[in-house]
């Protein structure tokens, strides 16, 4: 046998070119279209888990919720307080607290119905009144004047002193006597100005308009600053409002004439003292109420 000897570089052309052949031949696989119908979306995880199932429970219906609409009772609103439902509708706060049993009167509910005029009273009757025009009655001052009567009045922490009888809780209309004696800034408008603007000095005094019981005294109404409000029967609440310093506490019996605050600009942009007259809860013009100057 006669053997042949490339040379080495023909060699290793030869192998290459062998290879190249050899992958050439491999038979190559034409595109494949898949006419299948694609398959359907896989759910997702969240929608693959059971509904929750409904509750077949009835809310719980809120408190004296069967009393909506009727005469004597009030819907909470929404910013509602207790010291503002009491002022809307002429009771103290506390009481319509210990009439609808309410253990904390910070924590009522938007919805809740509250009752608002005594345990026993007809409130239909109360409503039947309405709140009619108040007649316009010209009664001149009292010989002595208003600061004099609030000097004369007994200091509410003397212990020698008689303590003032309490308001008689009837619905005659009061003896009014103005709380300041500055100019009024704006009057009473219907809708608007709840009261009458009296302009005065920081430190002045105001007094209380009629006699009458304090039902609360504080900074907790917005809009009002220091604020005393005195209840003067079932029919009448007087409000003082901007006060710098209050001067009466909750539950004391005061006096027509008698200081109950010191002017200021709480919660307002100057000094000024804002009164109000409320019959049955509603705003009513003091200036038809108050004696003429």
């Amino acid at each position: 046998m006669i053997h042949f000897r490339l040379p080495s570089g023909l060699l290793s052309a030869a192998v290459l070119a062998l290879m190249l052949a050899g992958c050439g031949s491999k038979p190559t696989k034409a595109p494949v279209e898949d006419r299948r119908p694609p398959k359907a979306a896989e759910p997702a995880a969240a929608a693959s888990k059971p509904a929750p199932p409904v509750s077949s429970e009835t809310p719980k219906p809120l408190p004296g919720a069967e009393n909506a609409g009727r005469a004597g009772y009030y819907t909470v609103k929404p910013g509602d307080t207790m010291i503002r439902i009491g002022l809307e509708n002429g009771q103290n706060w506390r009481d319509i607290v210990r009439w609808n049993g309410i253990e904390n009167p910070n924590l009522i509910e938007v919805g809740q119905v509250l009752r608002v005029v005594p345990p026993g009273v007809d409130a239909s009757s109360v409503a039947s009144r309405g709140v009619a025009p108040p007649q316009v009655e010209a009664r001149p001052l009292e010989a002595r004047p208003v600061a004099a009567a609030a000097s004369a009045a007994p200091a509410a922490s003397s212990a020698s002193a008689p303590a003032p009888a309490a308001p008689r809780e009837v619905d005659e209309e009061p003896a009014w006597a103005w709380p300041a004696g500055g100019p009024v800034l704006a009057g009473f408008e219907e809708g608007r100005q709840k009261g009458l603007l009296i302009a005065g000095k920081a430190g002045d005094p105001v007094f209380a308009a009629a006699d009458g019981r304090i039902v609360y005294a504080g900074s907790g109404l917005r809009g009002y600053g220091n604020l005393v409000i005195v209840k003067h029967n079932n029919t009448y609440l007087t409000a003082y409002a901007h006060n710098q310093t209050l001067l009466v506490k909750e539950d004391q019996v005061v006096r027509r004439g008698q200081k109950i605050a010191e002017m200021g600009s709480s919660d307002a942009d100057r000094v000024q003292l804002h009164f109000e007259i409320r019959r049955q809860g509603k705003p009513v013009d003091p200036a038809r109420q108050l004696p003429p100057r």
